[in-house]
């Protein structure tokens, strides 16, 4: 439409309604601009607030904020200068919500991006004037509680005028990203983390300066309503200002409204869990993914962290096949791990950013481990230049590769091993993974509960002391895998549960760290703290060996050409998830967005839930150009570990008495395989009882020969050609297949050299290094219901 015409029918529109307001003119102006002068410019407002008066402060917000920000500059071409940072004390609700006026509403056009991301508290206040209101939680007093983002002064940013504030936008290019929650919390957990709902919740009450500007907000709102109708050519005068059911864009919440946000402190920075998951997987979403298909790969990390109680949620998605980059305005043309952040004079030595790292693997990153580095097309700088169109640069391969010499928190040393005369590392330059580096000495790390009694803790120390495969979380930067402590009592409980050691009423076992009981690891009323602890240590060994093959994740990084889909045969025939590895030589021809969002489901939910007694299986397709060997692993509902066993006869036997040998599953190129296999008189069913369960799907170029000896050493019927059984030893199983990933890498110990001049330093013998030209592990984590 053109300005004139615009303008013309809003002057018709305002002297049909009778009104003459200075808000009409301010909006009008606004539109008419905005439809005059598109930019396709990119803006960001990023809040976090990690100290807050009168209460506990939090520790990863700040950290929050610089995830996102890296991310956006490096992945999807924000201008540094376009991306404003809130943290602190500048984050009051009045410096916020100038800033979003200013910096997002003044300065937005049509078609361009906008991001707004909070970090912080979250909290229920009761409203009693102005706001829209709930008559399902209104009060006797004419109050109703709503929800509200707690700035740094302590005062309330409510969620509808955050809405408004979103409304307002010219643009409906607008991604929302909101770690908090409102509820309050209800469970004791570790030291090491912390839910970001405000300690105090009702009665607190809205300030009178946030409720005028509500007011001022819903004033515009209807301004703006009217003015989309001009657009269309009719005005209607009822317009209600109802904002919470037209939210722009995509906005995606850390949990559901009764759900806590948590945040956790790993060793050397805090970071909430949403953020880090959400970021990191965007480092790496190449090709792009549905908006649900990368929330139910956020919500599958949370979840094998915390437990089911944080479940990230879409509150606002107009098109069920859209993708985050669709909202981002930009999809990058290659994944990565990190970023070079600075570079020494030397030009040998850079400074790295490596937030595209799973944070389980971040948290056990070795030095020695390598990456390659993406070369920028010359000419291409992120800084400077024509900063209103900055763009992305575009890759190329580049001979440099750097190893990791130190890391603290997210940040990394590195020293150039492979270059040619006349390259260095670049500010700005994109890394990829190339060799893993991993400890072989990785221990499960326990919390004790806090309400656990002296003489409790003092006796599970003790007893954990003896297992070496285990540690106890001694500080609140440790995280914790899983937690010990006393089991709550059932409600309709006559005896009441008195927490003191050999009280016949104590009972203890193993949690999650949001305090949800692990299956069968509950003890016998008046059981002995040590007692229990011995009688845990089978599923501590089954727990360790699960966190273990967690660390082999490497979907982002592998170089083989993998693929895995998950498949419900049986009551219905459909697809529930699909993994495959992003970063193989045949890079450059993705699979299609558009088919890969016709095969996979479009469920609300963000975990896939798959009923007790469904039938599944696996489709597995090898689209490299050499033969792949499979292995499954995994924990079924019940937290046991098991395994798929395939076997077969000895060909170089033929005595009829011959027994089965076991054997891992090989895929030729080009090739695909049903897991388990369609020719085999198996049918994988899915048991009781419900719960979180996970499979780690295994490539390797080579045989898994010191695998198949420890598994032949576990209890199994060989006389089943194919099946899914529990193991008895997981540890010694992944332990072995961490070996025939070494081996199959064929690189001798890392060197880590003491200087740039590159004096030698004894190799090491205590960890794993990982090519990945030469192995695969894609995780699926569903719901047993």
């Amino acid at each position: 439409m053109k300005r004139r015409d615009f303008l013309r029918r809003l002057a018709q529109a305002i002297a049909t309604l009778g009104v003459v307001d200075a808000g009409w003119l301010r909006i009008g102006d606004r539109y008419a601009h905005a439809l005059a002068q598109p930019t396709g410019r990119k803006l960001a407002l990023l809040v976090g607030i990690n100290q807050y008066p009168a209460t506990l402060s939090l520790g990863g917000c700040l950290t929050d904020v610089a995830l996102q920000r890296e991310l956006l500059v490096h992945r999807f071409g924000f201008n540094p200068a376009d991306i404003l940072t809130l943290t602190d004390r500048q984050a009051t609700r009045k410096q916020v919500e100038a800033a979003f006026l200013e910096h997002l509403t003044q300065q937005a056009k049509t078609g361009d991006t906008v991001v707004f991301h909070f970090s912080g508290y979250g909290r229920r206040v009761l409203n009693s004037k102005f706001g829209i209101r709930n008559s399902e939680f209104e009060t006797t007093n004419n109050q109703f509680p709503v929800n509200s983002l707690v700035c740094a002064d302590g005062e309330d940013l409510l969620d509808e005028t955050l809405w408004l504030l979103l409304r307002s936008l010219p643009t409906r290019q607008i991604a929302t990203f909101l770690d908090t929650s409102f509820g309050t919390p209800v469970k004791i957990l570790p030291a090491n983390l912390r839910v970001r709902s405000f300690p105090q919740t009702l009665p607190g009450q809205v300030s009178a300066a946030e409720l005028a500007f509500q007011q001022q907000l819903q004033q515009d709102f209807l301004c703006q309503g009217v003015l989309d109708r001009i657009i269309c050519g009719s005005v209607d005068a009822s317009i209600k200002p109802t904002p919470t059911a037209n939210i722009p864009g995509v906005a995606i919440a850390a949990a559901s409204p009764t759900q806590s946000a948590i945040e956790t402190a790993w060793n050397g920075f805090s970071a909430g869990l949403f953020t880090y998951a959400l970021t990191q997987h965007l480092w790496e979403a190449t090709p792009a993914t549905t908006v649900q298909v990368s929330l139910s790969r956020v919500s599958g990390t949370v979840e094998q962290l915390v437990g089911n109680e944080q479940q990230p949620q879409v509150n606002s998605q107009k098109n069920p096949q859209s993708t985050l980059t669709d909202y981002l305005s930009q999809e990058p043309s290659i994944s990565a791990d990190g970023v070079v952040m600075a570079v020494e004079e030397d030009k040998k030595s850079a400074q790295l950013w490596l937030a595209g790292l799973p944070p389980t693997v971040l948290a056990y990153y070795e030095a020695g481990s390598k990456l390659n580095l993406v070369s920028l097309d010359k000419g291409d700088k992120r800084e400077g230049g024509d900063k209103e169109n900055a763009s992305l640069p575009t890759p190329r391969s580049s001979p440099l590769q750097l190893q990791v010499r130190s890391r603290n928190g997210l940040t990394a040393k590195a020293q150039v091993v492979r270059a040619s005369s006349n390259d260095s590392p670049q500010v700005g330059q994109l890394v990829q993974e190339a060799v893993r580096v991993l400890p072989r000495n990785i221990r499960l790390i326990i919390a004790l509960d806090p309400s656990l009694e002296r003489i409790e803790r003092v006796d599970a120390t003790s007893a954990f002391a003896a297992m070496p495969f285990v540690s106890l979380a001694t500080t609140s930067e440790q995280l914790a895998d899983y937690v010990f402590g006393l089991v709550p009592p059932p409600k309709s409980a006559e005896t009441p549960i008195v927490a003191n050691a050999g009280s016949p009423a104590s009972r203890y076992g193993l949690f999650t760290l949001d305090r949800q009981p692990i299956p069968n690891t509950t003890g016998e009323f008046g059981e002995a703290v040590k007692v229990a602890v011995q009688r845990l240590s089978p599923k501590l060994q089954t727990l360790l060996a699960a966190k273990i093959w967690r660390l082999t994740t490497n979907d982002g990084s592998s170089h083989l050409n993998v693929k895995a889909t998950l498949e419900m045969l049986d009551p219905e025939n459909r697809v529930l998830m699909q993994r495959e590895t992003l970063r193989s030589p045949q890079e450059e021809t993705p699979t299609p967005i558009g088919k890969l969002k016709k095969q996979l489901p479009t469920s609300p939910d963000t975990i896939p839930a798959i009923p007790i007694g469904s039938h599944i299986q696996y489709r597995v397709q090898n689209n490299g150009d050499r033969p792949v060997h499979l292995l499954l692993l995994g924990l079924d509902s019940s937290k046991s570990a098991v395994a798929l066993y395939s076997s077969q006869l000895p060909t170089d036997n033929n005595e009829s008495n011959s027994k089965p040998i076991l054997k891992d599953i090989e895929i030729a190129p080009g090739e695909t395989a049903t897991v388990p296999q369609s020719t085999a008189n198996f049918t994988w069913t899915i048991h009781k009882p419900s719960g979180l369960a996970e499979h780690q799907l295994i490539f390797s170029s080579a045989s898994f020969t010191q695998t198949l000896a420890v598994l032949a050493n576990t209890d199994r019927d060989l006389d089943e050609p194919e099946y899914i059984g529990v193991l008895s030893n997981p540890l010694e199983v992944i332990q072995a297949v961490m070996k025939d990933l070494q081996d199959a890498s064929a690189i001798a110990p890392p060197r880590i050299t003491a200087s740039a001049s590159n004096d030698a330093v004894s190799p090491s013998s205590d960890t794993y290094a990982l090519d990945v030209n030469d192995w695969a592990s894609l995780s699926f984590v569903y719901q047993v219901v």
